[in-house]
């Protein structure tokens, strides 16, 4: 892989987290929106920006070509139904006053991956990397212990989009055609489920404002979506993980200082833990990238 190749794929991965760091401003914007709604006016509008996008850029030939593989629809429905549910669960928490636990699950999303870098792709781990997975477990163990109940939300979020990051990487086509048809599958069961709403319960939330806020969830969701998929093709799951920090962290400051979300004791020791445990994942990556430059931009599954 090229220099120019890696820094564009580092350049890409901050700018897909970075926008992710902010969604929540988004998504409070639609907090009126009960999240199923808002679920699939996002997959719906998410498509039809795609689908501009694929005759603009002349592709419907190539998109056609991989929805004629049954082998690899199989694999885009299983990444579909992830990032599904990693965007339901995202909206459920904005709108129910949970962004801290949402920040919480993508901390955790990094180590998740390197876990399934470990177990996928045979990506090897330093002792110290090792320590990191284990202190981020203590973190998640210190909020059950002291909440007396598992962060599920914040665990969900950070196994799916781990998983569907995986995918991502694993599948022979690029961002653009994969994200096209994954939306694809899910924008008929949003459009019937969009039409049901007005059907049942006419006038509600089809005012022009509303309208137009869910309208723009297609390129909200769709341009930082499309920016990780180049980015996930062109670095490591280790580097993605490190460079993931950045949407977190924009998260819980949004939540604390915006928001003003409770942060108690436990979550103290919880974060306390697992900023730790990124800490020393972060610091043993670049000391090895001193002896080994192409350490954090191979591709996925080579051997460090």
């Amino acid at each position: 892989m090229s220099s120019t190749s890696s820094k564009r794929g580092i350049i890409y991965a901050i700018a897909a987290y970075g926008s992710w760091g902010l969604f929540p401003l988004y998504f409070k914007a639609v907090a009126g929106v009960a999240p199923v709604e808002v679920l699939a006016h996002r997959a719906l509008w998410s498509f039809v920006v795609l689908a501009v996008l694929v005759a603009v850029l002349g592709r419907w030939t190539e998109l056609g070509r991989e929805l004629r593989s049954g082998k690899l629809l199989a694999m885009l429905g299983l990444s579909t139904l992830l990032i599904a549910v990693n965007w339901l669960l995202f909206i459920h928490a904005v709108v129910s006053g949970q962004v801290l636990q949402a920040s919480l699950g993508y901390f955790l999303n990094p180590l998740i991956n390197v876990l399934l870098g470990v177990v996928f792709l045979r990506e090897r781990l330093r002792p110290y990397q090792t320590l990191s997975i284990m202190l981020a477990l203590v973190g998640v163990v210190v909020l059950v212990c002291f909440l007396g109940e598992v962060p599920w939300i914040a665990l969900t979020l950070a196994l799916t989009f781990g998983l569907y990051g995986l995918m991502r990487k694993i599948l022979p086509v690029d961002g653009l055609v994969s994200l096209t048809v994954e939306t694809l599958a899910m924008a008929p069961v949003a459009l019937a489920y969009i039409g049901y709403l007005g059907a049942t319960r006419p006038g509600a939330g089809s005012s022009l404002g509303t309208l137009g806020l869910l309208a723009l969830s297609g390129p909200v969701t769709t341009i930082p979506l499309l920016f990780f998929g180049a980015a996930a093709r062109q670095l490591r799951l280790s580097t993605m993980g490190i460079l993931q920090y950045l949407s977190p962290s924009l998260q819980f400051l949004l939540a604390v200082v915006a928001f003003r979300e409770p942060f108690s004791m436990a979550q103290i020791v919880s974060f306390g833990c697992i900023w730790t445990a990124i800490a020393i994942y972060t610091a043993v990556s670049f000391r090895a990238a001193r002896h080994d430059r192409m350490a954090l931009v191979e591709p996925f599954g080579a051997d460090p």
